[in-house]
């Protein structure tokens, strides 16, 4: 898999995804990369439409690691494949690990902040809730991503078109809640926890931002180093709060594989390679796709159940997603 870096990509995007906030944010770390590749030969169409489905798939796997594995575990092992993925395309590309004392202390708090708080949250999250809820949660990333930026980012001006796209998001998440019933059926546990997991990422979006922008290593550097300080942050604290599993079941171990090398690897590099070909613009267009897919795979595959409220609110919430990223002419 190829991926080449324009000159100075700036994502100014808060995105949806656990796996694109950890691309995007390493693209706005690689904001001074020069070097182009060559371009991938596969059709970038293709390539988006197996980003989306990847990404969109990841909330179901997450569900499946659960069923025999404990949401640290799931994290851990996710974390585990998805580095290894990325030290064998840093190996390819023969890419260091960056240096400077200072870089590894910020990637770290980036490591947690994109890495190991929200995966963790979403794997302890579909411990009660379904998949189709908590890829629908996702969804609201760029709404809170909308709202830290006006506080945290002095030159993100709110518009009206923006604001209007912020109250739209929320009320299309109280529609999916069902708030008219007082969120009856809903674990309000599990549903805080994914929630706060998308939270998560525009606040690591916006401190990547503001300590790693221009730093001068490779966006591949950046991200496998951010990566790898996840998954031992979580070979620290997993021994901490569960046990050795005393077996492995093998569907739930494939989907913990598949959920790393897939949904946290490949889908970085694939990323990379849409970004730098067809613009953050086009490619963060793949954001509005996961929650649709994610309740598909679950309600198809999960037989989870699908009342009117669900799709119905998640088109809102994409729909103020979208205007939140509206910005005024003149702007990137």
């Amino acid at each position: 898999m190829c991926y080449e870096v324009e000159a100075r990509i700036l994502v100014t995007m808060s995105t949806v995804s656990t796996a694109a906030t950890t691309a995007d944010a390493a693209l706005e770390q690689a904001g001074d990369t020069t070097t182009p590749l060559p371009r991938c030969a596969l059709d970038w169409r293709l390539r988006f439409g197996a980003l989306s489905l990847i990404w969109g798939f990841s909330f179901l796997l997450i569900k499946v690691g659960t069923h025999g594995y404990a949401p640290f575990q799931v994290t851990f092992g996710r974390l585990l494949f998805g580095t290894a993925v990325l030290a064998a395309a840093m190996a390819v590309k023969r890419e260091r690990l960056p240096r400077g004392a200072r870089t590894w202390a910020h990637l770290a708090v980036a490591a947690f902040l994109l890495n190991a708080l929200p995966f963790s949250l979403f794997a302890y999250a579909e411990l009660t809730i379904p998949s189709t809820l908590a890829g629908i949660c996702n969804a609201t990333s760029p709404l809170w991503g909308m709202a830290l930026s006006l506080v945290a980012l002095s030159e993100d001006r709110p518009t009206r078109v923006r604001v209007a796209g912020l109250g739209l998001g929320f009320l299309g998440v109280l529609t999916v809640l069902g708030a008219w019933q007082g969120f009856s059926g809903l674990d309000a546990t599990g549903t805080a926890l994914a929630l706060l997991a998308s939270l998560s990422y525009p606040i690591g979006w916006i401190y990547v931002r503001r300590t790693l922008a221009g730093t001068g290593a490779s966006h591949l550097s950046l991200t496998g180093a951010q990566l790898l300080l996840a998954t031992l942050q979580l070979a620290v604290i997993t021994p901490l709060f569960t046990s050795a599993p005393a077996h492995f079941p093998l569907l739930p171990l494939l989907a913990i594989a598949a959920l790393g090398a897939l949904g946290t690897g490949l889908a970085v590099l694939l990323q990379y390679g849409l970004v730098a070909e067809v613009g953050p613009t086009t490619a963060q267009m793949v954001t509005y796709f996961i929650p649709v897919i994610a309740t598909a795979a679950g309600v198809a595959i999960l037989g989870e159940s699908l009342t009117w409220s669900t799709p119905v609110g998640a088109v809102i919430v994409l729909a103020g997603a979208a205007l939140t990223q509206v910005r005024p002419r003149g702007k990137r």
